[in-house]
């Protein structure tokens, strides 16, 4: 999926993990097929799970995101009114991998791309409940911290212009370009509150139309109350959207800040993982249309 991608074997992390963790050596360890992009994942056991970052990094800044990662799993841990995963360890780089990697809990379910929730009106209110609870947390003076998504729309213009040029061999930009074009200029209205910042449909496992956790959760920290609603567009229909919107109290500006949030994160989705990671691709395709069928212009 990306140029700087790191083969992680799964004797390699065999090895890693009965290595440095001898209480689980006697675990089996099995890799996990899933959409994500930044880490593979490997079950030790039934209860623990091992992600290994998948892009050659500095291991010191790696040390440091993971440190920081498992600081912020426990602070939402404290208040999330769904399953999360808990960290255990951070593990060392050792033969045959470059980089520490981390292990957590594991949580069981069928991600949201999975078992779509799209049309569950209990799902919905799981997930307002959830981005409430979220909000809620004491942000202890603390403000967003500049990178990825969570700050001013307009930083985003450079990358925005990138992926209207690679996709427009793919389908028509105009109209999404003109939805840009407006949406980066709303006001910075609300105050930063604690968010997940990545709640993706690979984020959020579902059972029966129910929210039954939440998983890449060391991200947890203050940002744009409306980051958290590119949820309402990667995961739910037209009138789910709207007990989400009337559950959060969202209004007009955070609400159309959240459209734009999800732009930005669809328009990267569907070029750059149209071979790589097609199922990838597929639901930044759906969360475009979702915002097309909404967008008034």
């Amino acid at each position: 999926m990306h140029s700087d991608q790191l083969e992680v074997p799964v004797a390699v992390v065999r090895r890693l993990v009965g290595g440095q963790f001898p209480c689980l050596r006697r675990l089996p360890v099995r890799p996990v097929t899933t959409t994500g992009t930044d880490n593979a994942i490997f079950r030790i056991g039934d209860r623990l799970a091992a992600r290994f970052p998948l892009r050659d990094q500095d291991p010191g800044e790696v040390l440091a995101a993971l440190t920081a990662e498992a600081a912020a799993m426990r602070e939402l841990t404290a208040v999330a009114t769904t399953a999360v995963p808990e960290p255990v360890a951070i593990g060392r780089p050792g033969d045959g991998y470059p980089l520490p990697w981390s292990v957590q809990t594991w949580l069981p379910g069928h991600d949201a791309d999975t078992e779509e929730p799209a049309g569950s009106a209990e799902f919905a209110a799981d997930l307002g409940a959830f981005i409430a609870a979220m909000r809620s947390a004491d942000v202890r003076g603390r403000r967003f911290d500049g990178r990825g998504r969570g700050g001013h729309l307009p930083r985003h213009d450079e990358w925005m212009a990138t992926c209207f040029l690679e996709s427009e061999r793919l389908f028509d930009v105009a109209p999404l370009r003109a939805m840009w074009a407006d949406l980066r200029t709303l006001p910075e209205a609300d105050a930063d509150v604690m968010s997940h910042r990545d709640l993706t449909p690979p984020n959020v496992l579902v059972s029966g139309g129910r929210l039954t956790g939440v998983l890449d959760t060391g991200a947890f920290g203050p940002a744009d109350p409306a980051l958290d609603l590119v949820a309402a567009w990667h995961l739910l229909d037209e009138n789910q959207r709207s007990l989400l919107r009337a559950a959060l109290g969202c209004g007009d500006i955070q609400w159309r800040r959240g459209m734009a949030w999800a732009l930005q994160q669809a328009m990267g989705l569907v070029w750059y993982y149209a071979q790589s990671n097609p199922a990838m691709a597929r639901w930044g395709r759906r969360t475009l249309d979702r915002l097309l069928s909404a967008w008034p212009g």
